[in-house]
């Protein structure tokens, strides 16, 4: 789950991380009433879902508080990639004598957090990364140790940051580290990383994604759920209780399991195919579920349905009887490939047999029949 980068540092704030004091205003005088009680340059950023405010217009400059109004009007309402800017975040400027970045992520792959540090600050990270990867130090904290000083000098002196400020480095990214686990966070970007004419180490920009799965446990965090700049489909999704995600592509996918569903993916993927979606109707989906589900994957518009069940906690038999029982108040123009496996097969395979469902025997299959039906092969 994105979060706005006023949140963002709110979190970070909760920690200790140092940031510059701001405020959210939702009108051009409210922009001007909080740069009057700053009493100092500010800087008007959007608050919207979308990289690369500041060259889209979304980020600007303002030394007195006329020109904050200003500055307020012009970006509150503007259409930023696609989105509209309902609110801006007002921020004391800084005396900026260093701009480094900073980011940590959670690598996956590695089953640890990656923690990534550049001198080059303030620039498009990727192309740094593209271009000059010597130039982006790297490490991977063990969850056991955490992040320990040896790391962070390490990552100081590949990145060739100015060593003067190691206690202040050390200081912020250790509060950083904290403020990432504890919140469940998946990402945490600072760019720029600020080192002030004054000596201080702050945050003057914050990206942060949070863990949706771990937002049981973070309840303040999960009242910031914006819907409304979601995939209108996923939303849906969400209201009825699915694990759903939305993908570029235009074969409709429904599975049980996190790991046959991605598997299914990757068949239709070797068949020529793209997936349309991720959607997993967990482990012992009745029929009603079920239903729920293919609706859901038919707002995509697909060219064509693959629903891949292993039968173990979930009954094949229940899930012809949601298939059946969705198709049937529904005028659908595309094929739907079903491949049944395990508990309740035969019974779950009788109820589908008359029907213009496509049966397969195995998921491979199943994903050259969607994709050849699909694509008209």
């Amino acid at each position: 789950m994105k979060i706005h980068e006023f949140q963002a540092k709110q979190v970070l704030a909760k920690y200790g991380v140092p940031t510059p004091r701001g405020q959210v205003a939702y009108s051009p005088d409210e922009v001007k009433n909080i740069a009057t009680e700053f009493g100092k340059l500010v800087v008007v950023k959007a608050q919207v879902h979308v990289g690369g405010r500041g060259k889209a217009g979304g980020v600007k400059l303002a030394k007195t508080p006329n020109e904050a109004y200003d500055m307020g009007k012009q970006i509150l309402g503007m259409d930023l990639k696609g989105l509209i800017v309902k609110k801006v975040l007002v921020e004391e400027g800084v005396n900026i004598d260093k701009e480094y970045y900073l980011g940590m992520i959670f690598d996956r792959d590695a089953r640890k957090v990656v923690v990534m540090v550049s001198a080059e600050g303030g620039m498009d990270i990727e192309e740094v990364a593209e271009k000059t990867p010597e130039k982006l130090a790297k490490i991977w904290v063990d969850p056991a140790l955490g992040l320990t000083d040896y790391q962070i000098r390490q990552l100081i002196f590949d990145a060739k940051l100015d060593r003067a400020y190691i206690k202040e480095y050390t200081k912020f990214l250790k509060l950083l580290y904290k403020a990432f686990i504890q919140s469940d966070a998946t990402l945490a970007e600072i760019n720029p990383l600020v080192v002030t004419k004054e000596g201080t180490v702050i945050a003057a920009d914050c990206k942060m994604d949070i863990d949706e799965n771990a937002l049981f446990r973070q309840p303040e965090l999960a009242a910031w759920q914006e819907s409304e700049e979601d995939n209108a489909i996923e939303d849906e999704a969400r209201t009825r209780g699915l694990t759903y995600v939305h993908l570029d592509g235009d074969i409709g996918i429904m599975g049980n399991g996190a790991g046959l569903v991605m598997t299914t993916l990757d068949a239709v993927g070797r068949e020529g195919g793209a997936a349309a979606n991720f959607l997993d109707i967990g482990g012992g989906a009745k029929a009603s579920v079920v239903k729920n589900a293919l609706e859901v994957v038919m707002m995509e518009k697909p060219k064509g349905v693959l629903i891949n069940i292993f039968g173990g906690i979930t009954r094949c038999d229940e899930v012809a009887k949601g298939v059946l029982e969705a198709t049937s108040g529904m005028e659908i123009k595309v094929p739907i490939v079903v491949r049944l496996s395990g508990t309740a097969e035969e019974e779950g395979r009788k109820l589908l047999a008359g029907s213009n469902l496509i049966p397969a025997a195995t998921m491979q299959e199943a994903a050259k029949k969607v994709v050849d039906l699909a694509y008209g092969r």
